[in-house]
């Protein structure tokens, strides 16, 4: 008789996203089918975000871009926001040692000048703290909001026409990109290559519309709080059964 061996299974090598970004959405309802407040979920949402930044820095992602508060989000109850707001000063004392551990490089985008100040110095404390590290860049957007982040943009750039500083025929996809809030980010990284939304909502929410041109999307039903290394996986894994054209065939 013949002996057929068995065959073994071969690990195909994930393409990692060098840039992901994370729509960190339902908070609030995974709270509630547990019959707890909103900040409930806001908390638990902060322990979530700590697992996925490690977990995505073994992975070898190199930036890791969350939406934390849009400059829409103001609308909400006023209980709601105070809390949301004090979550980075939570954050720093006990995240952030352990991120610092991880060699994580936290920075921040969005209009920080409308930030409570202990928001704010929580989060410069946190920048501070880990500037010099070498790792995965966990980038907040806190009050952001791409419409806001364009608008700002070409304030500044017509300002510098003005003043003669350039022409119009100057301004190139490049150019405006150096005005955006992600300019501090390498210029190789400042796209996501993949946004994740959690909760089921199928939208961008005005996150990174212009970064986001050709990103993947990846929109799945789990809640934010439940969203772990896991979950993190199978969107890469998804990620990179995908080809990426930008526009060509």
């Amino acid at each position: 008789m013949f002996r057929f061996k068995k065959k073994e299974k071969i690990e195909i090598p994930l393409e990692v996203p060098k840039h992901i970004g994370i729509i960190m959405d339902g908070n609030g309802r995974w709270a509630k089918k547990r019959m707890q407040p909103r900040v409930f979920g806001h908390k638990a949402g902060m322990e979530a975000l700590q697992e996925v930044t490690i977990a995505a820095k073994n992975m070898g992602v190199q930036v890791l871009t969350v939406y934390a508060f849009s400059t829409e989000n103001w609308a909400r109850p006023e209980d709601e926001v105070k809390f949301i707001m004090h979550l980075p000063v939570e954050f720093y004392d006990r995240f952030v040692p352990e991120l610092h551990r991880n060699n994580v490089k936290i920075q921040m985008i969005g209009d920080t000048k409308k930030l409570p100040k202990e928001t704010l110095e929580a989060l410069e404390r946190a920048e501070a703290m880990t500037h010099l590290n070498t790792g995965l860049i966990l980038n907040f957007a806190l009050n952001y909001g791409g419409r806001a982040e364009i608008t700002q943009a070409v304030k500044q750039i017509a300002q510098e026409v003005l003043d003669a500083k350039f022409s119009p025929e100057d301004i190139t996809e490049e150019v405006i990109a150096d005005y955006l809030y992600t300019e501090s980010l390498p210029r190789i990284l400042r796209d996501p290559d993949l946004i994740i939304r959690t909760s089921g909502e199928i939208r961008l929410s005005n996150f990174l519309p212009w970064q986001a041109a050709y990103s993947e999307l990846y929109f799945t039903d789990v809640m934010w709080p439940d969203f772990g290394e896991e979950a993190l996986r199978s969107a890469v894994v998804e990620y990179s059964h995908r080809h990426r054209r930008f526009g060509g065939v």
